[in-house]
């Protein structure tokens, strides 16, 4: 089978030929639909040999979907055939965190050598996928998996740290959205959905923003050097009650935490490489800094219901699975709107 593969540091991803996987016993092989491409795969293959930590060769691709092909003895569900999509924070199922719902914090799977698929364990950008569990995979149903891969990642983080911030949401208070653009475009449709807050959403791109007035935000300004004025003069000065930061690159912190009010949420979602200096004074008073990772399978149920009932609609830009280096190269140079999505052949 075909797979998009990175393979030696430093060098784009490629195209091989590798042997289909064989199905073990609870495990389940899916033919794969769509594979979402994100930031962090460009962020990974960005890492000197010294920073990288992961096996070589490893197929890229943290989202996924696919039509259940095989499953191995004991797997009652899914069934041949289902359309699934692929909850990929997978961890060991037995520690506290895992017992609680919260799987993507496994406090086991480092000692154990369990990984994401992609970021770790082989990925979904190949025209087969090994799922090593059936609990991690979720129905689809009548979604389509092109259009909804992405919110495996793109749409379950940002739902994971809005969820968390709802009590602070409410009506009269402001949403700040930095970074337009795949996470962020999903996330203030999911502010509109979760939240009365006012959305103000910030970009260096005006196409960005443009898509994100298409979206729902109720103000969009230029992330520059009048960023943080405009927001205090939309909200009487007091600043914004919610952060959330899609960019995470210094400048975008910066604004950020400049913006936000006192007993505020901030929170850092994207690698951006910009850093927080947390001391008394720098920061509002009471305010809460968080950095999610993904969310969990309950939450992605909820996503995907969202995604059911018309209230997010993810913004794609499809490719064949052959074009994944083309993918991250747009990706890299900010030319993709939304979503980048890859799609075997056939």
């Amino acid at each position: 089978m075909k797979a998009l593969r990175y393979t030696t540091i430093g060098s784009p991803p490629e195209i091989v030929d590798i042997p289909k996987p064989a199905v073990g016993p609870g495990q389940v092989l899916l033919k794969v639909t769509a594979a979402g491409v994100c930031h962090s795969d460009n962020y990974l293959m960005g890492l000197s040999a010294d920073q990288f930590s992961m096996p070589l060769p490893l197929t890229l691709g943290h989202e996924g979907a696919g039509i259940v092909a095989e499953v191995g003895a004991g797997v009652l569900d899914p069934k041949v055939g289902d359309s699934v999509a692929v909850f990929a924070p997978w961890g060991c199922g037995r520690c506290h965190n895992c017992a609680a719902g919260r799987e993507q914090l496994c406090t086991n799977a480092a000692a154990e050598g369990i990984a994401p698929p992609g970021l770790g364990s082989q990925g979904s950008m190949a025209e087969y996928m090994l799922i090593p569990d059936a609990r991690y995979l979720v129905p689809l149903g009548e979604l389509d998996p092109v259009q909804n891969v992405a919110l495996t990642d793109a749409g379950l983080t940002p739902y994971h740290a809005i969820k968390q911030s709802v009590p602070k949401l409410g009506a009269g208070t402001t949403a700040l959205v930095l970074g337009a653009g795949g996470l962020g475009h999903i996330a203030i449709q999911i502010l509109r959905a979760m939240t009365s807050a006012t959305i103000i959403a910030l970009d260096i791109s005006e196409e960005k923003l443009a898509l994100a007035k298409q979206v729902g935000a109720h103000h969009t300004f230029f992330s520059d050097d009048d960023a943080v004025a405009n927001i205090r003069s939309l909200t009487a000065g007091l600043g914004v009650d919610a952060v959330f930061d899609f960019a995470g690159a210094q400048r975008a912190i910066d604004i950020g935490v400049a913006a936000a009010a006192t007993n505020s949420d901030i929170w850092i979602v994207a690698v951006g490489g910009g850093t927080i200096p947390v001391r008394f004074g720098s920061v509002p008073y009471d305010a809460a800094i968080r950095t999610p990772y993904w969310g969990s399978r309950a939450e992605l149920l909820e996503v995907l219901e969202l995604a059911r009932r018309g209230q997010i609609t993810v913004e794609i830009e499809q490719f064949d699975l052959t074009d994944g280096a083309q993918a991250y190269a747009k990706l890299h140079d900010g030319q993709i709107r939304g979503r980048a999505v890859l799609v075997p052949a056939g």
